[in-house]
Protein backbone atom coordinates (compact mmCIF):
# COMPACT_ATOMS: atom_id res chain seq x y z
CA UNK A 1 0.00 0.00 0.00
CA UNK A 2 2.99 2.07 0.66
CA UNK A 3 4.33 2.16 -2.46
CA UNK A 4 1.06 3.64 -3.78
CA UNK A 5 0.63 7.22 -5.04
CA UNK A 6 -2.73 7.87 -2.26
CA UNK A 7 -3.95 11.53 -1.88
CA UNK A 8 -5.62 12.06 1.24
CA UNK A 9 -8.24 14.00 2.16
CA UNK A 10 -8.06 17.57 0.26
CA UNK A 11 -8.46 20.86 2.26
CA UNK A 12 -11.73 21.37 -0.14
CA UNK A 13 -14.77 22.09 1.80
CA UNK A 14 -18.36 20.06 0.79
CA UNK A 15 -21.64 21.91 0.38
CA UNK A 16 -23.36 23.06 3.72
CA UNK A 17 -26.29 20.42 2.84
CA UNK A 18 -27.38 18.22 -0.33
CA UNK A 19 -28.45 19.92 -3.87
CA UNK A 20 -32.01 19.48 -4.23
CA UNK A 21 -33.12 17.86 -7.69
CA UNK A 22 -36.50 18.53 -9.25
CA UNK A 23 -38.24 17.12 -12.58
CA UNK A 24 -38.61 19.64 -15.13
CA UNK A 25 -41.95 19.69 -16.90
CA UNK A 26 -43.18 21.49 -19.70
CA UNK A 27 -41.30 24.45 -18.44
CA UNK A 28 -41.73 23.67 -15.07
CA UNK A 29 -39.95 22.53 -11.98
CA UNK A 30 -41.53 19.67 -10.14
CA UNK A 31 -41.64 17.00 -7.32
CA UNK A 32 -42.46 14.08 -7.99
CA UNK A 33 -46.64 13.32 -8.31
CA UNK A 34 -46.48 10.45 -5.23
CA UNK A 35 -43.77 13.62 -3.16
CA UNK A 36 -41.20 10.25 -3.33
CA UNK A 37 -37.69 11.23 -3.23
CA UNK A 38 -34.42 9.70 -2.74
CA UNK A 39 -31.48 10.66 -2.06
CA UNK A 40 -27.46 10.14 -3.44
CA UNK A 41 -24.83 9.36 -0.87
CA UNK A 42 -21.21 10.33 -2.28
CA UNK A 43 -18.77 7.55 -3.01
CA UNK A 44 -15.91 9.52 -1.69
CA UNK A 45 -16.90 11.10 1.33
CA UNK A 46 -19.62 9.38 2.35
CA UNK A 47 -22.34 12.01 2.89
CA UNK A 48 -25.51 12.79 1.12
CA UNK A 49 -24.89 15.30 -1.58
CA UNK A 50 -28.30 14.98 -3.57
CA UNK A 51 -31.61 14.90 -2.24
CA UNK A 52 -34.39 14.14 -5.90
CA UNK A 53 -37.58 13.85 -6.76
CA UNK A 54 -38.26 10.03 -7.40
CA UNK A 55 -40.22 10.03 -10.39
CA UNK A 56 -43.05 7.44 -11.05
CA UNK A 57 -45.66 6.77 -14.01
CA UNK A 58 -47.44 10.17 -13.64
CA UNK A 59 -44.59 12.39 -13.61
CA UNK A 60 -43.59 9.85 -17.48
CA UNK A 61 -46.85 10.55 -18.72
CA UNK A 62 -46.82 14.66 -17.61
CA UNK A 63 -43.37 14.79 -19.37
CA UNK A 64 -44.01 13.15 -22.54
CA UNK A 65 -47.81 15.16 -22.73
CA UNK A 66 -45.20 18.28 -23.12
CA UNK A 67 -42.78 16.94 -25.55
CA UNK A 68 -45.04 15.09 -27.68
CA UNK A 69 -47.26 18.95 -27.43
CA UNK A 70 -44.44 21.03 -28.10
CA UNK A 71 -42.80 18.87 -31.13
CA UNK A 72 -46.61 18.74 -32.89
CA UNK A 73 -47.28 22.27 -32.61
CA UNK A 74 -43.71 23.32 -33.92
CA UNK A 75 -42.68 24.86 -30.70
CA UNK A 76 -39.24 23.66 -31.92
CA UNK A 77 -39.32 21.44 -34.84
CA UNK A 78 -40.52 24.12 -37.22
CA UNK A 79 -37.75 26.99 -36.41
CA UNK A 80 -35.09 27.84 -38.63
CA UNK A 81 -31.53 26.31 -37.88
CA UNK A 82 -30.62 29.92 -37.17
CA UNK A 83 -32.96 29.98 -34.31
CA UNK A 84 -32.19 26.88 -33.13
CA UNK A 85 -28.39 27.30 -33.27
CA UNK A 86 -28.80 30.97 -31.71
CA UNK A 87 -30.16 28.62 -28.63
CA UNK A 88 -27.38 25.90 -28.56
CA UNK A 89 -23.99 28.50 -28.55
CA UNK A 90 -26.28 30.55 -25.42
CA UNK A 91 -26.22 27.49 -23.57
CA UNK A 92 -22.82 26.94 -23.91
CA UNK A 93 -21.93 30.32 -22.96
CA UNK A 94 -23.96 29.62 -19.48
CA UNK A 95 -22.14 25.69 -19.50
CA UNK A 96 -19.01 27.73 -19.60
CA UNK A 97 -20.23 29.80 -17.08
CA UNK A 98 -21.73 27.63 -14.61
CA UNK A 99 -18.34 25.37 -14.90
CA UNK A 100 -17.37 25.01 -11.47
CA UNK A 101 -20.28 24.54 -10.13
CA UNK A 102 -21.06 21.81 -12.48
CA UNK A 103 -17.56 19.99 -12.01
CA UNK A 104 -18.29 20.08 -8.15
CA UNK A 105 -21.09 18.21 -8.07
CA UNK A 106 -20.50 15.90 -10.93
CA UNK A 107 -17.43 14.96 -8.80
CA UNK A 108 -19.18 14.48 -5.06
CA UNK A 109 -21.97 12.59 -7.06
CA UNK A 110 -19.83 10.00 -9.13
CA UNK A 111 -16.42 10.37 -7.32
CA UNK A 112 -14.34 11.41 -9.95
CA UNK A 113 -11.89 14.07 -10.11
CA UNK A 114 -12.53 17.49 -9.89
CA UNK A 115 -9.52 18.39 -12.35
CA UNK A 116 -10.94 15.89 -14.62
CA UNK A 117 -14.86 16.64 -13.70
CA UNK A 118 -13.65 20.60 -15.15
CA UNK A 119 -12.60 19.59 -18.25
CA UNK A 120 -15.17 17.25 -19.02
CA UNK A 121 -17.74 20.04 -18.94
CA UNK A 122 -15.25 22.45 -20.99
CA UNK A 123 -15.45 19.62 -23.74
CA UNK A 124 -19.80 19.64 -23.31
CA UNK A 125 -19.93 23.40 -24.02
CA UNK A 126 -17.42 22.48 -27.52
CA UNK A 127 -19.98 19.76 -28.20
CA UNK A 128 -22.87 22.17 -27.54
CA UNK A 129 -21.04 24.66 -30.00
CA UNK A 130 -20.43 21.91 -32.64
CA UNK A 131 -24.37 21.21 -32.33
CA UNK A 132 -25.00 24.73 -33.28
CA UNK A 133 -23.04 24.50 -36.48
CA UNK A 134 -24.40 21.55 -37.47
CA UNK A 135 -28.48 22.92 -37.07
CA UNK A 136 -27.36 26.15 -39.37
CA UNK A 137 -25.36 23.76 -42.22
CA UNK A 138 -28.06 21.02 -41.96
CA UNK A 139 -29.86 20.00 -45.69
CA UNK A 140 -31.54 17.48 -48.04
CA UNK A 141 -30.91 16.74 -51.60
CA UNK A 142 -32.58 17.61 -54.82
CA UNK A 143 -32.40 15.51 -58.10
CA UNK A 144 -32.90 17.41 -60.91
CA UNK A 145 -31.60 14.11 -63.54
CA UNK A 146 -35.14 12.40 -63.43
CA UNK A 147 -36.37 13.71 -65.85
CA UNK A 148 -37.60 17.12 -67.74
CA UNK A 149 -40.41 16.97 -66.05
CA UNK A 150 -39.79 15.44 -62.93
CA UNK A 151 -37.96 17.45 -59.57
CA UNK A 152 -37.08 14.91 -56.77
CA UNK A 153 -36.30 16.43 -53.78
CA UNK A 154 -34.99 14.50 -50.14
CA UNK A 155 -35.91 16.38 -46.79
CA UNK A 156 -34.45 15.79 -43.76
CA UNK A 157 -36.93 15.83 -40.68
CA UNK A 158 -36.79 15.80 -36.78
CA UNK A 159 -37.05 11.86 -35.77
CA UNK A 160 -39.68 13.40 -33.12
CA UNK A 161 -39.92 13.09 -29.29
CA UNK A 162 -36.62 12.04 -28.09
CA UNK A 163 -36.47 9.51 -25.23
CA UNK A 164 -32.52 9.95 -23.59
CA UNK A 165 -31.24 8.18 -21.09
CA UNK A 166 -28.10 8.42 -19.97
CA UNK A 167 -25.60 6.92 -17.85
CA UNK A 168 -23.38 7.64 -14.33
CA UNK A 169 -19.80 7.45 -15.37
CA UNK A 170 -19.60 10.81 -17.81
CA UNK A 171 -23.37 11.96 -16.97
CA UNK A 172 -22.54 15.74 -18.25
CA UNK A 173 -20.83 15.07 -20.93
CA UNK A 174 -23.35 12.11 -22.61
CA UNK A 175 -25.93 13.87 -21.91
CA UNK A 176 -24.20 16.79 -24.26
CA UNK A 177 -23.48 13.91 -26.66
CA UNK A 178 -26.69 13.48 -26.93
CA UNK A 179 -29.40 16.51 -26.39
CA UNK A 180 -27.72 19.24 -28.80
CA UNK A 181 -27.72 16.88 -31.58
CA UNK A 182 -31.59 15.90 -30.68
CA UNK A 183 -32.48 19.53 -30.49
CA UNK A 184 -29.81 20.92 -34.24
CA UNK A 185 -32.31 18.27 -35.65
CA UNK A 186 -35.34 19.52 -34.43
CA UNK A 187 -36.44 16.73 -31.88
CA UNK A 188 -37.87 17.26 -28.37
CA UNK A 189 -36.59 15.26 -25.36
CA UNK A 190 -36.98 13.64 -22.24
CA UNK A 191 -33.50 13.04 -20.61
CA UNK A 192 -33.32 10.14 -17.55
CA UNK A 193 -30.35 10.84 -16.03
CA UNK A 194 -28.54 7.83 -13.82
CA UNK A 195 -30.14 7.78 -10.13
CA UNK A 196 -26.51 8.01 -9.43
CA UNK A 197 -25.80 11.59 -10.92
CA UNK A 198 -28.80 13.25 -11.24
CA UNK A 199 -27.71 17.07 -9.71
CA UNK A 200 -25.46 18.16 -13.06
CA UNK A 201 -28.19 17.01 -15.49
CA UNK A 202 -31.12 18.97 -13.27
CA UNK A 203 -28.12 22.03 -13.65
CA UNK A 204 -28.70 21.92 -17.83
CA UNK A 205 -31.93 22.40 -17.55
CA UNK A 206 -31.84 25.86 -15.28
CA UNK A 207 -29.75 26.58 -18.02
CA UNK A 208 -31.73 25.48 -20.82
CA UNK A 209 -34.52 27.71 -18.82
CA UNK A 210 -32.89 30.70 -18.82
CA UNK A 211 -31.34 30.36 -22.18
CA UNK A 212 -35.25 30.79 -23.12
CA UNK A 213 -35.59 26.78 -24.44
CA UNK A 214 -39.93 26.89 -25.17
CA UNK A 215 -41.44 24.90 -22.41
CA UNK A 216 -41.95 21.28 -23.24
CA UNK A 217 -38.94 20.87 -25.63
CA UNK A 218 -36.55 19.78 -22.97
CA UNK A 219 -37.83 17.93 -19.70
CA UNK A 220 -36.17 15.66 -16.92
CA UNK A 221 -37.91 13.04 -15.01
CA UNK A 222 -35.40 11.94 -12.22
CA UNK A 223 -35.71 8.18 -10.97
CA UNK A 224 -34.84 5.12 -11.62
CA UNK A 225 -35.01 2.66 -15.21
CA UNK A 226 -38.31 1.23 -13.98
CA UNK A 227 -40.33 2.66 -13.77
CA UNK A 228 -39.42 5.97 -15.51
CA UNK A 229 -36.94 4.50 -18.12
CA UNK A 230 -38.94 1.28 -19.17
CA UNK A 231 -41.82 3.73 -19.42
CA UNK A 232 -39.98 6.24 -21.51
CA UNK A 233 -38.73 3.41 -24.00
CA UNK A 234 -42.08 1.49 -24.27
CA UNK A 235 -44.34 4.43 -25.27
CA UNK A 236 -45.40 4.84 -28.22
CA UNK A 237 -45.60 8.75 -27.96
CA UNK A 238 -41.42 8.20 -28.57
CA UNK A 239 -40.39 7.79 -31.79
CA UNK A 240 -36.46 7.49 -30.70
CA UNK A 241 -34.42 6.02 -27.90
CA UNK A 242 -31.02 6.74 -27.31
CA UNK A 243 -29.07 4.75 -24.53
CA UNK A 244 -25.46 4.75 -22.99
CA UNK A 245 -24.63 2.32 -20.69
CA UNK A 246 -24.41 -1.68 -20.20
CA UNK A 247 -24.80 -4.16 -22.91
CA UNK A 248 -27.41 -5.69 -20.91
CA UNK A 249 -29.50 -3.02 -20.44
CA UNK A 250 -29.18 -2.01 -23.90
CA UNK A 251 -30.51 -5.32 -24.91
CA UNK A 252 -33.48 -4.70 -23.05
CA UNK A 253 -34.42 -1.29 -24.23
CA UNK A 254 -34.88 -2.81 -27.77
CA UNK A 255 -36.89 -5.67 -26.75
CA UNK A 256 -38.86 -3.09 -25.36
CA UNK A 257 -38.80 -0.73 -28.03
CA UNK A 258 -39.80 -3.15 -30.67
CA UNK A 259 -43.82 -2.76 -29.38
CA UNK A 260 -43.62 0.21 -31.08
CA UNK A 261 -40.31 -0.18 -34.13
CA UNK A 262 -39.18 3.41 -32.35
CA UNK A 263 -35.83 3.82 -33.38
CA UNK A 264 -32.82 2.66 -31.34
CA UNK A 265 -29.27 4.19 -30.80
CA UNK A 266 -26.98 2.08 -28.33
CA UNK A 267 -23.56 2.96 -26.78
CA UNK A 268 -23.01 0.05 -24.54
CA UNK A 269 -20.03 -1.83 -23.04
CA UNK A 270 -16.37 -2.60 -24.38
CA UNK A 271 -13.53 -4.77 -23.42
CA UNK A 272 -11.15 -2.58 -25.43
CA UNK A 273 -7.60 -3.52 -26.61
CA UNK A 274 -4.10 -1.96 -26.72
CA UNK A 275 -2.10 -3.54 -29.12
CA UNK A 276 1.52 -3.16 -28.59
CA UNK A 277 4.44 -4.49 -31.27
CA UNK A 278 8.29 -4.75 -30.92
CA UNK A 279 8.46 -1.92 -32.90
CA UNK A 280 6.36 0.62 -30.39
CA UNK A 281 7.64 3.49 -28.82
CA UNK A 282 7.35 2.08 -25.49
CA UNK A 283 7.46 5.17 -22.88
CA UNK A 284 4.56 6.69 -24.94
CA UNK A 285 2.92 3.33 -24.83
CA UNK A 286 3.32 2.45 -21.32
CA UNK A 287 1.56 6.30 -20.62
CA UNK A 288 -0.97 5.49 -22.67
CA UNK A 289 -2.04 2.11 -21.25
CA UNK A 290 -1.39 3.64 -17.95
CA UNK A 291 -4.38 6.77 -18.73
CA UNK A 292 -6.16 3.86 -20.59
CA UNK A 293 -6.96 1.76 -17.82
CA UNK A 294 -6.70 4.30 -14.57
CA UNK A 295 -9.24 7.11 -16.86
CA UNK A 296 -12.03 7.58 -14.45
CA UNK A 297 -10.79 4.57 -11.99
CA UNK A 298 -11.47 2.57 -15.31
CA UNK A 299 -15.39 3.32 -15.45
CA UNK A 300 -15.72 3.94 -19.04
CA UNK A 301 -16.51 2.19 -21.93
CA UNK A 302 -13.52 3.32 -23.45
CA UNK A 303 -11.14 1.46 -21.14
CA UNK A 304 -8.38 0.19 -21.96
CA UNK A 305 -8.76 -2.62 -19.74
CA UNK A 306 -6.65 -5.50 -21.47
CA UNK A 307 -3.15 -5.35 -23.48
CA UNK A 308 -1.99 -7.91 -26.00
CA UNK A 309 1.73 -7.39 -25.79
CA UNK A 310 4.09 -8.99 -28.28
CA UNK A 311 5.94 -11.82 -26.31
CA UNK A 312 9.84 -10.15 -26.87
CA UNK A 313 8.63 -7.45 -24.77
CA UNK A 314 6.35 -8.25 -22.85
CA UNK A 315 8.17 -8.45 -19.53
CA UNK A 316 9.56 -5.06 -20.17
CA UNK A 317 6.40 -3.40 -21.05
CA UNK A 318 4.64 -5.12 -17.97
CA UNK A 319 7.60 -4.00 -15.35
CA UNK A 320 7.20 -0.57 -16.59
CA UNK A 321 3.07 -0.35 -16.91
CA UNK A 322 3.49 -1.30 -12.93
CA UNK A 323 6.47 1.19 -11.96
CA UNK A 324 4.05 3.94 -13.63
CA UNK A 325 1.24 2.90 -12.25
CA UNK A 326 2.53 3.02 -8.52
CA UNK A 327 3.03 6.87 -9.29
CA UNK A 328 -0.84 7.63 -10.54
CA UNK A 329 -2.05 9.46 -7.81
CA UNK A 330 -5.39 7.88 -6.70
CA UNK A 331 -7.31 8.79 -3.68
CA UNK A 332 -9.40 12.44 -2.96
CA UNK A 333 -11.01 13.73 -6.17
CA UNK A 334 -11.62 17.36 -4.44
CA UNK A 335 -8.10 17.28 -4.44
CA UNK A 336 -6.44 18.92 -8.09
CA UNK A 337 -3.83 16.46 -8.06
CA UNK A 338 -5.67 13.40 -7.82
CA UNK A 339 -6.16 11.66 -10.89
CA UNK A 340 -7.96 8.97 -10.08
CA UNK A 341 -10.93 8.81 -7.47
CA UNK A 342 -13.88 6.71 -5.91
CA UNK A 343 -15.58 3.68 -7.49
CA UNK A 344 -18.97 4.39 -7.89
CA UNK A 345 -20.75 2.21 -5.48
CA UNK A 346 -19.91 -0.52 -2.70
CA UNK A 347 -21.43 -3.03 -5.09
CA UNK A 348 -19.41 -2.17 -8.03
CA UNK A 349 -16.62 -2.51 -5.82
CA UNK A 350 -17.38 -5.93 -4.92
CA UNK A 351 -18.26 -7.18 -8.24
CA UNK A 352 -14.56 -5.31 -9.24
CA UNK A 353 -13.11 -7.53 -6.91
CA UNK A 354 -14.65 -10.58 -7.71
CA UNK A 355 -13.38 -10.12 -10.96
CA UNK A 356 -9.65 -9.87 -10.31
CA UNK A 357 -9.63 -12.72 -6.99
CA UNK A 358 -11.64 -15.18 -9.66
CA UNK A 359 -8.55 -14.54 -12.29
CA UNK A 360 -6.19 -15.12 -9.71
CA UNK A 361 -7.81 -18.21 -8.67
CA UNK A 362 -7.79 -19.82 -12.43
CA UNK A 363 -4.25 -19.09 -12.82
CA UNK A 364 -3.64 -15.55 -13.36
CA UNK A 365 -1.21 -13.45 -11.20
CA UNK A 366 -1.62 -10.05 -9.77
CA UNK A 367 1.29 -7.91 -10.36
CA UNK A 368 0.28 -4.77 -8.85
CA UNK A 369 -2.82 -3.70 -6.68
CA UNK A 370 -5.50 -6.53 -6.41
CA UNK A 371 -7.67 -4.98 -3.74
CA UNK A 372 -9.43 -2.07 -2.16
CA UNK A 373 -7.56 1.22 -1.27
CA UNK A 374 -7.70 2.85 2.40
CA UNK A 375 -7.36 6.93 1.48
CA UNK A 376 -6.75 8.49 5.08
CA UNK A 377 -9.89 10.48 6.05
CA UNK A 378 -12.54 9.60 3.59
CA UNK A 379 -15.43 7.55 4.05
CA UNK A 380 -15.87 6.14 0.31
CA UNK A 381 -14.77 2.99 -1.77
CA UNK A 382 -11.64 2.96 -3.85
CA UNK A 383 -10.08 0.37 -5.31
CA UNK A 384 -5.89 0.46 -5.98
CA UNK A 385 -4.21 0.43 -9.56
CA UNK A 386 -4.35 -3.18 -10.33
CA UNK A 387 -2.60 -5.16 -13.40
CA UNK A 388 -3.15 -8.75 -13.72
CA UNK A 389 -1.06 -11.27 -15.99
CA UNK A 390 -0.63 -14.37 -17.16
CA UNK A 391 -4.63 -14.21 -18.27
CA UNK A 392 -5.94 -16.33 -20.60
CA UNK A 393 -8.27 -15.44 -23.24
CA UNK A 394 -10.74 -17.61 -22.12
CA UNK A 395 -10.57 -15.92 -19.06
CA UNK A 396 -13.71 -13.82 -18.01
CA UNK A 397 -11.56 -11.40 -16.85
CA UNK A 398 -10.51 -10.88 -20.50
CA UNK A 399 -13.88 -10.95 -21.92
CA UNK A 400 -16.28 -9.24 -19.86
CA UNK A 401 -16.06 -5.49 -18.91
CA UNK A 402 -14.98 -5.01 -15.42
CA UNK A 403 -15.42 -1.49 -15.13
CA UNK A 404 -12.78 -0.71 -12.93
CA UNK A 405 -8.99 0.34 -12.46
CA UNK A 406 -8.08 -3.33 -13.39
CA UNK A 407 -5.67 -4.39 -16.78
CA UNK A 408 -5.54 -7.83 -17.89
CA UNK A 409 -2.40 -8.35 -19.93
CA UNK A 410 -2.42 -10.94 -22.85
CA UNK A 411 0.60 -11.65 -25.12
CA UNK A 412 1.14 -12.44 -28.92
CA UNK A 413 3.25 -13.30 -31.55
CA UNK A 414 2.20 -12.93 -34.87
CA UNK A 415 -0.58 -9.69 -36.02
CA UNK A 416 -3.02 -12.03 -37.07
CA UNK A 417 -3.00 -13.94 -33.37
CA UNK A 418 -3.54 -9.96 -32.08
CA UNK A 419 -6.44 -9.39 -34.45
CA UNK A 420 -7.56 -12.76 -33.70
CA UNK A 421 -7.97 -11.98 -29.88
CA UNK A 422 -8.53 -8.50 -30.62
CA UNK A 423 -11.73 -9.59 -32.46
CA UNK A 424 -12.30 -12.64 -29.91
CA UNK A 425 -14.75 -10.90 -27.44
CA UNK A 426 -18.66 -10.07 -28.13
CA UNK A 427 -17.56 -6.37 -28.02
CA UNK A 428 -16.62 -4.04 -30.61
CA UNK A 429 -16.23 -0.10 -29.67
CA UNK A 430 -13.00 0.83 -29.68
CA UNK A 431 -8.88 -0.82 -30.35
CA UNK A 432 -5.37 0.67 -30.42
CA UNK A 433 -2.22 -0.24 -32.09
CA UNK A 434 1.38 0.74 -31.56
CA UNK A 435 4.02 0.43 -34.05
CA UNK A 436 6.27 2.88 -35.98
CA UNK A 437 5.68 0.92 -39.19
CA UNK A 438 2.97 2.56 -40.68
CA UNK A 439 1.81 -0.46 -42.81
CA UNK A 440 1.07 -2.63 -39.65
CA UNK A 441 -1.39 -0.02 -37.90
CA UNK A 442 -3.27 0.24 -41.07
CA UNK A 443 -3.66 -3.33 -41.55
CA UNK A 444 -4.38 -3.52 -37.91
CA UNK A 445 -7.00 -0.26 -38.24
CA UNK A 446 -8.71 -2.43 -41.49
CA UNK A 447 -9.11 -5.68 -39.55
CA UNK A 448 -9.75 -4.97 -35.99
CA UNK A 449 -13.63 -5.02 -35.85
CA UNK A 450 -14.45 -1.87 -33.53
CA UNK A 451 -16.45 1.78 -34.28
CA UNK A 452 -12.94 3.52 -33.63
CA UNK A 453 -9.23 2.57 -34.17
CA UNK A 454 -6.82 4.44 -32.42
CA UNK A 455 -2.77 4.17 -34.02
CA UNK A 456 0.00 5.19 -31.48
CA UNK A 457 -2.54 7.18 -28.80
CA UNK A 458 -5.64 6.33 -26.72
CA UNK A 459 -8.83 8.17 -26.09
CA UNK A 460 -8.57 10.90 -28.61
CA UNK A 461 -11.99 12.19 -29.49
CA UNK A 462 -13.01 14.95 -31.40
CA UNK A 463 -16.77 16.85 -31.89
CA UNK A 464 -15.93 16.32 -35.38
CA UNK A 465 -15.50 12.39 -35.82
CA UNK A 466 -17.94 9.65 -34.94
CA UNK A 467 -18.19 7.67 -31.83
CA UNK A 468 -20.12 4.52 -31.31
CA UNK A 469 -19.52 0.44 -31.55
CA UNK A 470 -19.97 -2.71 -33.72
CA UNK A 471 -21.92 -5.74 -32.16
CA UNK A 472 -22.98 -5.30 -28.61
CA UNK A 473 -20.93 -2.58 -28.52
CA UNK A 474 -23.95 -1.02 -29.59
CA UNK A 475 -25.41 0.31 -32.55
CA UNK A 476 -26.27 4.05 -34.42
CA UNK A 477 -23.30 6.78 -34.15
CA UNK A 478 -22.38 9.85 -31.58
CA UNK A 479 -20.76 13.00 -32.69
CA UNK A 480 -19.75 13.97 -36.13
CA UNK A 481 -22.51 14.51 -38.92
CA UNK A 482 -23.69 11.08 -37.80
CA UNK A 483 -24.43 12.50 -34.61
CA UNK A 484 -26.95 14.73 -36.23
CA UNK A 485 -28.36 12.12 -39.14
CA UNK A 486 -29.30 9.21 -35.82
CA UNK A 487 -31.91 12.18 -35.00
CA UNK A 488 -33.27 12.88 -38.53
CA UNK A 489 -35.85 10.88 -41.16
CA UNK A 490 -35.42 10.78 -44.37
CA UNK A 491 -38.58 12.14 -46.36
CA UNK A 492 -38.25 11.17 -50.35
CA UNK A 493 -41.12 14.55 -52.42
CA UNK A 494 -41.67 13.65 -55.46
CA UNK A 495 -42.56 16.70 -57.73
CA UNK A 496 -44.15 16.50 -61.43
CA UNK A 497 -43.23 19.73 -62.87
CA UNK A 498 -46.46 21.08 -65.43
CA UNK A 499 -49.38 18.48 -66.87
CA UNK A 500 -47.33 16.11 -68.62
CA UNK A 501 -48.34 12.37 -67.42
CA UNK A 502 -49.80 9.91 -69.58
CA UNK A 503 -53.06 8.82 -68.08
CA UNK A 504 -53.39 5.52 -66.69
CA UNK A 505 -56.81 5.14 -68.12
CA UNK A 506 -57.19 6.00 -71.77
Amino acid sequence: MSELNVVSISAAKLPAGPFIARHLIDGDWRQSADGASFERVSPSHGSVVTLAARGGLRDVDAALFAARQAFDKGRWSRTSGKERATYLLKIADLIDRERDRIALMETLESGKPISQAKAEIEGAADLWRYAASLARTMHGESHNSLGEDILGLVLKEPAGVVAIITPWNFPFLIVSQKLPFALAAGCTAVVKPSEMTPATTVILGELLVEAGIPAGVVNIVLGYGDPVGAAMTADKRVEMVTFTGSTAVGKAIVKAASGTLKKVSLELGGKNPQVIFPDADMTSAVDAVVFGVYFNAGECCNSSSRIIVHEDIAEEFVARTVDLSRKVPFGDPLDPSTQVGAIITPEHQAKIHTHVRNAANSGASVRLGGGPLDVPGLNGQFYQPTVVCDVRSDMPIARDEVFGPVLSVLTFRTLEEAVDLVNGTDYGLSAGVWSENVHTCLEFARRARAGTVWTNTWMDGFAELPFGGMRESGQGRELGRYGLEEFLEAKTVTMRIGRTRTPWVA
